[in-house]
């Protein structure tokens, strides 16, 4: 590949200088010559080399505003606020129409929180700019800071009404569009910015994206697909028309598609785990399941596709091998929750309720607070007598979920169990206040409660 002028000369001016380090010689270097170098250094976080640089710099050009003002850029990286701020008070004072020294007023007022005082600081800069991009997007990422998000989409547009090539200022636009939910009015700008610019696949792809927000999967492919024709090794954009085509259940399609990504690029776990999904989907078990373990070779710790084997041989009623699966990713990853509700899962669809007790059970502990866990806890609970138990968890789970009917009907089938009429009637009154259609699932799961008269009296009182 070869280099520009501009990479050359500076190329040369690094090498020139680092000899000049080594051979302990002084070589001259014009001021902006020492800039670039400085900034060179500073961008590539080697801070001794840019302080070295600059002391050198200052010494052959101590009149140099340029330098001064980088001087200031390095001091304000340190946080040096005060210092900097008193040199830039001098430089103002020598040269009151330099844009740079509004710009590093900005970003001392930036690192001070005081990000009014940066715009305006920012947008007298554009008084004497020529470089009007760089400062359009300064202002828009201190709005940003400010969370003033269409202020910021403002400025970044501003930015791409400059240069439509500016994609890192295109992303700044659509994250501000997302953030605000604002995926109708981002496809109106995409649309009418791609009809400027029919070539920007960035700008297609981001219209995709937004479709497929919306669900409107089949032009989001649409989309998607114009930025794989106009960049034919875009290979975000091909993942999110596989995507796509797996909501349009064209799973044959989205194969291809993943396949694709991978000639493009090393395989990844996603890849080949949605891959896997899709075979799945075909009914080609013996591939699902080649792609699901390819996918745990590639990535041990990725939940989602242990998970996938597991489901997979359980819903093949092969509960031997789903336990094996999923017992191994315990191993890898003992404090996983999804990994324990599997094994509690798989453990009570063969009747083995201590085994599944104890699964929800190190489930809970791994976090996982979810309504549905707390009611199959208990079940298993319940299911080997341990009423006491199933009481307490659920006593717990109210105060989670203080108004839920399900936990409400359940503590009252428990307390009618243990013979605490009293705290029953108590639960059962609660559970058809909160939720009288539902009030059948007693039956199924506490029939010798539902027979009771007092039950069934308790329960004409809520009849409207």
């Amino acid at each position: 590949m070869r280099l520009s002028h501009d990479e050359e000369e500076n190329n040369l001016s690094l090498s020139k200088f680092e000899s000049m380090l080594k051979t302990n010689k002084v070589f001259f270097f014009d001021s902006e010559e020492f800039e670039d170098i400085i900034l060179h250094y500073m961008d590539t976080g080697r801070m001794n080399l840019a302080k070295k640089a600059l002391k050198l710099s200052l010494e052959q050009h101590p009149k140099s505003t340029g330098l001064r003002l980088v001087q200031v850029e390095m001091l304000i990286y340190e946080d040096r606020l005060e210092v900097a701020q008193k040199l830039l008070n001098d430089l103002y004072a020598i040269e009151p129409t330099n844009e740079e020294i509004y710009i590093q007023q900005a970003n001392i007022y930036s690192k001070k929180d005081q990000h009014e005082k940066a715009i305006e600081s920012l947008k007298t800069a554009l008084e004497y700019t020529d470089d009007f991009i760089d400062v359009y997007s300064m202002i828009g990422m201190e709005y940003l800071f400010m969370d003033n998000l269409e202020k910021a989409k403002e400025f970044f547009i501003k930015c791409l009404d400059e240069d439509t090539m500016d994609y890192s200022a295109l992303y700044n636009v659509i994250y501000c569009f997302d953030f605000l939910d604002q995926n109708n009015e981002a496809i109106a700008y995409l649309e009418k910015f791609i009809d400027n610019n029919p070539y920007s696949e960035v700008a297609w792809h981001q219209l995709g994206r937004q479709f497929y927000a919306l669900r409107n999967y089949e032009k989001a492919v649409w989309a998607f697909d114009y930025a794989t024709i106009i960049d034919e090794n875009f290979l975000g954009a091909y993942l999110e028309k596989a995507k796509g085509l797996e909501k349009l259940k064209k799973y044959k399609e989205a194969i291809e598609c993943y396949n694709i990504t991978m000639e493009l690029d090393d395989p990844t776990s996603f890849a080949l785990l949605r891959i896997g999904k899709c075979h799945e989907k075909l009914n080609q078990k013996d591939l699902a399941i080649k792609f699901y373990l390819r996918t745990v070779h590639e990535d041990p710790l990725l939940d989602k596709a242990w998970i996938a084997i597991t489901d997979f041989y359980i819903r093949q009623k092969n509960f031997q091998k789903a336990i094996y699966y999923v017992n191994k990713a315990i191993a890898i990853d003992g404090d996983n929750s999804l990994y324990w509700k599997r094994f509690a899962a798989i453990n009570q669809g063969m009747q083995f309720y201590e085994e599944a007790e104890l699964g929800y059970r190190k489930a809970f502990e791994a976090g996982d607070i979810n309504l549905d866990t707390f009611v199959l806890w208990t079940n298993m609970l319940q299911e080997l007598g341990e009423y006491e138990n199933a009481i307490e968890i659920l006593l717990q789970a109210t105060e989670v979920f203080p108004e839920e009917y399900e936990i409400e009907y359940r503590l009252a089938g428990l307390y009618y169990l243990i013979s605490d009429t009293k705290k029953g009637n108590f639960h059962l009154n609660n559970g058809l206040r909160l939720n009288f259609r539902n009030h059948t699932m007693i039956e199924e799961i506490f029939p010798i409660m539902w027979k009771k008269k007092r039950v069934q009296n308790i329960i004409e009182k809520y009849r409207e």
